[in-house]
């Protein structure tokens, strides 16, 4: 009686596993496409509204050492992308702030930064954000590095 248990689990397990395998298809299929292929592929469909905004702004600008500060003088023009990041700056070079939650960056929000300095911008600075209409608190804020984007010339004018 045991053996047969033991056979039909056996059993019972294989056809799960067949069941699986031919679901998925690439994996009996000849032509399946490579894992670079597959991994540009699942990014291209993952990415969000605001991650496709972000991309169109950083097109022909090149990213350099991210860092912990960025000098921000008051009249600092920052730019909410809603499920990405803060774009701080205009012009040659911008800067990217990314959260550890970019899922919840709206751009309905205010962002509210109470700095330890006062010409910088850090990333331990205390970050929440509230509703832009009646002031609420909506959430708080967990900053990562600045990644500046400095804007590439094309080959045609360098030289």
């Amino acid at each position: 009686m045991a053996r047969l248990f033991a056979q039909t689990r056996l059993l019972t397990a294989g056809l799960a596993a067949a069941a699986l395998v031919g679901a998925s298809g690439t994996l009996i299929a000849g032509d399946s496409p490579s894992q670079p292929e597959l991994e540009a592929e699942t990014k291209a469909k993952r990415l969000t509204k605001g991650e496709k905004r972000l991309a169109k702004l950083l097109e022909g600008r090149k990213a350099g050492e991210p860092v912990s500060c960025i000098r921000t003088p008051p009249s600092q023009r920052v730019e909410t992308i809603e499920g990405a990041a803060y774009v701080y700056g205009q012009g040659t070079t911008i800067w990217v702030q990314r959260t550890s939650a970019p899922d919840q960056i709206d751009d309905t929000d205010a962002l509210v930064v109470n700095r330890f300095s006062g010409s910088q911008l850090c990333r331990f600075d205390l970050a929440t954000t509230v509703d832009r209409f009646n002031g609420s608190f909506t959430g708080a804020v967990f900053f990562e590095d600045f990644v500046p984007y400095t804007r590439v010339k094309p080959a045609s004018e360098e030289g």
